[in-house]
């Protein structure tokens, strides 16, 4: 990564005090990937940063330095922000921790940076958040090629509508003769549909199992906050 990074497109993900007047900002920048800097003086009253780098908010932001800690010295907000309130503000922090913990440092993904944008509108829009959250939980798994077990078994087959196939760590989805994930249901999230309601059920689940065995150990702690108000 260059040494200078002027007016990256980025979206701040978390922001904690570092050392007796600065922060320590985690950026999500479409061209650089995940990304920790400094603002130094950052929690100083008159700091022109302060007001800045605000989660939720398209920035463009400029820093420099080597190694895994670089020095913010600018951030441009770059006109509107996306008004979260509620449940739906829980589930713009839980897009964030998601991105947080399983995204490698410096590894760009730029149509899962669109991708969350996109979500962030629909859920500032009023769109159900259930399927806001599947479908960035979809994009997710797919960017980080964790998804691929969503189309066909671990042996090969193509998964069928009328099938029934039960998911396995370190094997991957295998036929069974009931119970488990429906075919139909499985081709359905495969094919982008979130129409039905047995659909978004189901692919909770599964998202659910597919993520906390990528996560490891450890809980997102926006998801219990999400449970605590509402079973998504």
């Amino acid at each position: 990564m260059s040494d200078k990074v002027e007016l990256a497109e980025s979206w701040v993900l978390h922001t904690r005090p570092y050392r007796e007047t600065s922060l320590l900002v985690d950026v999500f920048s479409r061209e650089q990937g995940r990304i920790s800097v400094v603002a130094r003086g950052g929690r100083r009253p008159m700091s022109s940063l302060r007001a800045r780098i605000l989660a939720f908010q398209p920035l463009a932001l400029s820093w420099f330095g080597k190694g895994a800690l670089r020095t913010l010295h600018a951030a441009e907000w770059q006109g509107g922000h996306f008004d979260l309130a509620g449940s739906t503000l829980i589930c713009g922090f839980y897009l964030n921790e998601l991105l947080l913990r399983l995204l490698p440092l410096e590894d760009a993904h730029p149509r899962l940076f669109d991708v969350y944008g996109e979500t962030l509108a629909a859920l500032a829009g009023g769109e159900r958040v259930e399927r806001c959250l599947r479908r960035f939980e979809l994009s997710l798994l797919e960017e980080l090629g964790y998804a691929e077990v969503l189309h066909h078994t671990a042996e090969g087959q193509p998964i069928t509508p009328e099938g029934y196939y039960a998911w396995q760590p370190e094997t991957g989805l295998m036929p069974v003769a009931s119970g488990g994930y429906s075919g139909a249901m499985l081709c359905a999230i495969a094919a982008g549909d979130w129409s039905e309601p047995a659909v978004l059920q189901g692919s909770k689940h599964l998202m659910r199992a597919l993520i906390g065995h990528h996560l490891g150990a450890g809980q997102l702690h926006t998801r219990q906050l999400l449970l605590d108000l509402h079973p998504l």
